[in-house]
């Protein structure tokens, strides 16, 4: 027992002497607590919808305030062709349309069936089964309301249409997000307890006395983990396609290059959290509060980003995943390229070159 007390004194002094391991197990609960409690959200609040109107009257005027005055639906665009809901539906713009035809108000004088198509991005799934079940509901409130007592239904019949998946399959929706998690593990986290680990030895200081310079030892450290995140790229893809049958409509070529730039941003990461920690646990600490977390939680892999409180979307903005998992699912399930897609290369490409740049200051720093 004495061993015991012992030991436990010791370990508690050295947690309570290594003030950044104390700071972080104290806020680590807190942080926790914020991020499910607000990211965790079943509902779907501001939704991208899009309205085709090809011909406006007072009706379908009446209709779209309809939609407007819900904080459910956000509107981004009216447009008078359903042909452009394509660009739309790829660049991301929107999540939902409502097509209406022309003479809806006439129709719904004289007591005529007027059809309203609804059109729901099911990269999401979930997402596209409520957006598609809240649009039924305000197409049918106004529908009871402008048809006199007769049922709703047989005036305005309500089709739908789920663009990209629509099985609804919920592998569609994860796969694509747990390769921005898997890639995030492999890079930031191994990473940081690696080149920590080296510090607490003793060896990362060995390499002093040699000629290289501190970015060459960095890209001597790193440069085998940025082998291992392409191979796994290569084999998340591989199972996605031949167990889980995700479809892969775009380039392989374009989603692996993509893959390896945001490697190349995690292994960044993982490099300014070991430069900044003196010890492995603090280092695995760091690595979890600012990559891991962020990567479920904030990233839209599992929660829409849509759903969260504005001041949580601001944050989700400098997450590296919420990029490329927009990037992936836009690949695989919509096969779109660099032309809808160049807003998110860029971002990861500036996000490489600042953490780069970050991480070789501070490790420069801490090896003189």
């Amino acid at each position: 027992m004495s061993a015991l007390r012992g030991l436990l004194l010791k370990e508690s002094f050295h947690i309570l002497r290594d003030r950044r391991t104390l700071v972080v197990v104290l806020l680590l609960p807190v942080l926790q607590v914020i991020l499910f409690g607000y990211a965790i959200r079943t509902d779907v609040d501001n939704v991208r919808l899009a309205i085709v109107d090809p011909a406006p009257d007072d009706a379908t005027v009446a209709l779209r305030n309809r939609f407007t005055a819900t904080t459910t639906f956000r509107l981004v665009a009216v447009i008078s062709r359903a042909s452009e809901l394509g660009a739309l539906f790829e660049r991301d713009e929107a999540q939902g349309a409502v097509v209406l035809e022309p003479g809806f108000a006439e129709h719904l004088g004289r007591g005529l069936p007027t059809e309203v198509l609804l059109v729901t991005d099911a990269t999401e799934p979930n997402t596209g089964s409520l957006v598609e079940a809240y649009a039924t509901a305000v197409i049918q409130s106004y529908a009871r309301e402008a048809g006199a007592g007769r049922p709703a239904v047989s005036i305005v019949p309500t089709s739908v249409r789920m663009r990209f998946n629509p099985t609804r399959e919920s592998s569609n929706l994860f796969v694509p997000g747990l390769m921005a998690f898997v890639l995030t593990i492999i890079s930031s986290l191994m990473t940081a307890i690696s080149l920590t680990r080296e510090k607490e030895t003793g060896t990362l200081e060995a390499l002093l006395v040699s000629p290289l310079r501190p970015w060459q030892i960095i890209v001597g450290k790193v440069a085998p983990y940025l082998v291992i995140g392409l191979i796994s790229v290569i084999g998340v893809v591989i199972e996605a396609r031949l167990v889980f049958h995700v479809p892969l409509r775009g380039s392989v070529w374009l989603l692996i290059g993509e893959g390896l730039l945001f490697i190349l941003v995690s292994l960044s990461l993982g490099i300014l959290i070991s430069a900044r920690t003196s010890s492995q646990r603090v280092a695995m600490m760091g690595a979890l509060v600012g990559t891991m977390l962020p990567t479920m939680l904030l990233s839209g892999f599992i929660f829409p980003v849509e759903s969260m409180p504005q001041w949580l979307r601001m944050i989700s903005s400098i997450v590296p995943a919420r990029y490329f998992v927009t990037v992936a699912r836009g690949i695989m399930l919509k096969g779109v390229g660099l032309t809808y897609l160049w807003r998110e290369t860029l971002v990861l490409f500036a996000m490489a070159a600042v953490l780069l740049m970050l991480s070789t200051r501070s490790f420069r720093a801490r090896l003189e």
